[in-house]
């Protein structure tokens, strides 16, 4: 499930997602694994977790990307 999340999160690369959104797009059951993962990448270099807008919703709230 952490692959899928990073997938979705490259190729929205260098847009923020919400955690929200990566589960709802990547259909899983409890936003909380999202948000898990995402943290998870986060703790890399090539990853950063803050609060923005999320490229696909617009709300600004704790988003993940990657970092360019």
């Amino acid at each position: 499930m952490s692959d899928a999340v990073r997938k979705l999160i490259e190729r929205l690369a260098p847009d923020p997602v919400c955690d929200d959104c990566i589960a709802d797009r990547l259909e899983l059951a409890d936003r909380q694994d999202a948000g898990i993962a995402a943290n998870e990448l986060a703790g890399t270099s090539q990853f950063e977790r803050r609060r923005d807008a999320c490229v696909l919703c617009g709300i600004t709230k704790p988003t993940t990307r990657r970092s360019i």
